[in-house]
């Protein structure tokens, strides 16, 4: 459900998920008519107005007459429209829609805190809002058996706001219902009455391994799922009659993952024949293959699956984008409860498989992750460090993999399903402006320190940030800091076998009745568990330690993961790149939800530049940008020789001459890769353009 009311002289909107947006206008005025704006949309209005400004947002503009698309550049010039019909895209925390006839100027106030269209007259507008609806508002009870967990998954897909192709794009697939184990299954009326029948039949074994496994291809196929313990898995569509045999476990997982990626990767294709297309890079494979997009477009859900399972895999394996996230679950009644978190992310499912790690090969693939280091004293300590002992899993496809199992996975984030629910819970009573604390309880890691609230008090200047800087805290001072209201606590100090180091003695966050920080980042020796206490007693996510770190290596892991962490990076990719600036990465991970973010950047997409010389005068750039819960987006690299826009997944390639790539860097908003380190791209720019000076 999504609401809106009048308040001096502009629109506040509110979704059920407790999203906010608030239009503004000067002598705005609303009329009570509410038009179709032909975008799938909660609820539309009609005002009129000569500016209206709304909250930072990506914004693209399409001219309804010739096709052509314009995207306002996050830190360019205004954008100019001439004469024409328009329908401005406004991405935002309520998706927003503004259609209009004639002119218009878009702009970014000097802060970018603000989007601005105006008009060189009074005009009418016509507004449509869209709630993501990242709150499920439904629950689904079932019994603890296999034919329970197949009725709730046949039901899941509900929350899909089309059948079309455009359900690739993540602002048309809302969070799936909550799903939990009861004496009886029990599924709201309103969920079986959204359901649709797409003719789509998935039929695996009674074993919550198939399931598990099967959950996410049921779930976009909108497929009914059901058990049978005769013969092999199959998907059967009807009209045309059609059975594809499927392999059983394991082998099942490979193929469920082949057929996803195939199904997902071709609807963001043929979506580009509806209202929403846009010049991809990936088009040019419609054509290679003969696929009549506008016929497809039209299609339902089964004739286009159809469709797709005659062309072979292998003919389209090498354009697929990578696949943003895979997650290995120990399948059962304890883990039923994630499933619905998972496929609202997309993630790719498989059982946990693993071997030991020994010591050697952890510094082997350290080594191998590593960008650059030099000599750094010890990091110092008060007594024993937790003793802990480290798997090697075995990963499947993904930029992205999370482990809901037992054991200290490295490569993974380790998450429990607490994690999940507590990121509902912070949802549901987020604010506008972000608690952030740094405590300092080592004063030998002042550098640290220093750095990472200099970051903080710097972005504060263009996102509402409220930062407190804390020194050599007691156990019941660090105890508050947890127990309050946070949404990041950076602690900068020493972890023992009892928690972590207070002046006082050690604080283990296990005796924390509930943790209300969000997420945090515990840069202290072996802090692993006391991270997932953490987890486990209320936050979402989190970075820890594994081993013993070094001083040196902690500051610059601690700066560049703050620096990441603020400009919208989820806490498993800022970890990942952070990670590499050091010889020993590896002794770094994270706990709890990994995918989930802590604030928005400029870019609505984190982007990694990395860069490579050519020669002496021209670099070859390769820009990635993927988010663990926004997958089928795309993305546009700014750059005078770029004419496309790629699908996120896909990385692009652009060529730029010594003397642009400065000014590129400076616009980009993005961690760079170059020269075996990792930057912060405005950082880079200057570095570049001192050394050219």
């Amino acid at each position: 459900m999504l609401r809106w009311d009048v308040v001096n002289g502009g629109l506040r909107v509110t979704d059920a998920d407790n999203a906010m947006i608030v239009i503004e206008g000067p002598n705005l005025e609303i009329s009570d008519s509410s038009p179709n704006i032909n975008r799938p949309v909660d609820e539309t209005v009609v005002v009129t107005a000569e500016q209206i400004r709304c909250p930072h947002a990506v914004v693209y503009a399409s001219n309804l007459g010739t096709g052509e698309q314009h995207e306002l550049d996050p830190q360019g010039e205004p954008l100019s429209l001439p004469e024409g019909e328009y329908l401005v895209d406004i991405d935002t925390r309520i998706k927003t829609y503004l259609r209009f006839s004639g002119r218009a100027t878009i702009h970014r106030t000097d802060d970018i805190e603000t989007v601005v269209v105006s008009f060189p007259e009074r005009s009418r507008l016509v507004l449509g809002f869209r709630s993501r609806h990242e709150i499920p508002t439904e629950t689904i009870t079932i019994p603890e058996t296999p034919d329970g967990l197949a009725n709730a998954i046949s039901h899941l897909h509900v929350s899909q706001k089309t059948t079309s192709p455009d359900r690739s794009y993540p602002s048309l697939r809302g969070h799936p219902p909550r799903v939990e184990t009861g004496r009886a299954l029990e599924i709201p009326s309103t969920l079986r009455d959204a359901s649709t029948d797409s003719g789509i039949t998935l039929t695996v074994p009674p074993a919550y391994e198939d399931l598990f496994v099967t959950a996410p291809l049921a779930y976009y196929l909108h497929a009914s799922v059901e058990t049978s313990r005769r013969g092999s898995p199959r998907l059967s569509l009807k009209d045309p009659d059609l059975e594809l045999t499927l392999p059983s476990m394991p082998a099942l997982e490979g193929e469920v993952e082949r057929l996803l990626r195939k199904v997902f990767f071709l609807d963001c294709l043929v979506r580009n024949a509806g209202p929403f297309g846009t010049s991809l890079s990936e088009l040019s494979v419609l054509d290679a293959l003969d696929i009549d997009s506008d016929h497809l477009y039209d299609s339902t859900i089964r004739e286009r699956l159809a469709t797709y399972l005659e062309i072979p895999y292998e003919t389209i394996e090498h354009r697929l984008p990578h696949w943003h996230l895979s997650t290995y679950v120990d399948p059962g009644p304890d883990t039923v409860e994630t499933l619905p978190f998972l496929l609202d992310r997309m993630s790719l499912i498989s059982t946990p498989k693993w071997s030991e790690l020994g010591e050697q090969e952890l510094v082997k693939r350290s080594l191998d992750d590593f960008y650059r280091s030099r000599a750094a004293g010890a990091r110092p300590g008060g007594g024993q460090i937790p003793s802990i002992d480290i798997i090697k899993p075995e990963l499947g496809g993904g930029r992205a993999h999370g482990w809901i199992a037992d054991g200290v996975p490295i490569d993974v984030f380790k998450s429990t399903p607490e994690a999940y629910q507590n990121r509902l819970r912070y949802l549901e009573r987020r604010s506008d402006a972000s608690s952030i604390v740094v405590v300092l309880n080592d004063p030998e890691m002042a550098g640290e320190h220093e750095s990472v609230a200099k970051i903080y008090r710097e972005r504060a200047d263009s996102l509402p940030i409220e930062l407190s800087v804390e020194e050599s805290l007691t156990t019941a001072e660090l105890a508050r800091v947890f127990e309050d209201d946070h949404d990041f606590v950076h602690y900068i100090g020493h972890c023992e076998t009892d928690g972590l180091c207070c002046p006082d003695g050690p604080l283990s966050t296990g005796s924390i009745g509930t943790c209300n920080t969000q997420t945090f980042f515990l840069n202290a020796c072996g802090s692993f568990y006391e991270g997932m206490d953490l987890v486990e007693n209320g936050s979402v996510a989190g970075a820890v330690t594994i081993q013993k770190v070094l001083n040196d290596h902690a500051v610059k892991v601690g700066s560049m993961f703050a620096k990441l962490l603020v400009h919208g990076f989820s806490i498993e990719r800022a970890m990942d790149l952070a990670r590499r600036r050091i010889m020993m990465g590896k002794d770094y991970a994270v706990v709890g939800d990994g995918t989930h973010s802590l604030s928005q950047g400029e870019q609505q997409y984190p982007t990694t530049v990395t860069i490579d010389a050519v020669d002496d005068d021209q670099y070859l750039l390769s820009v990635e940008c993927y988010s663990t819960g926004d997958n089928g987006s795309y993305y546009f690299p700014h750059a005078e020789c770029n004419d496309n826009a790629y699908l996120c997944g896909s990385p692009s390639k652009l060529v730029l001459p010594e003397e642009e790539l400065p000014s590129f860097l400076e616009e980009a908003n993005a961690s760079v890769i170059y020269d075996g380190d990792v930057y912060w791209s405005e950082q880079l720019s200057e570095k570049l353009s001192t050394a050219r000076d």
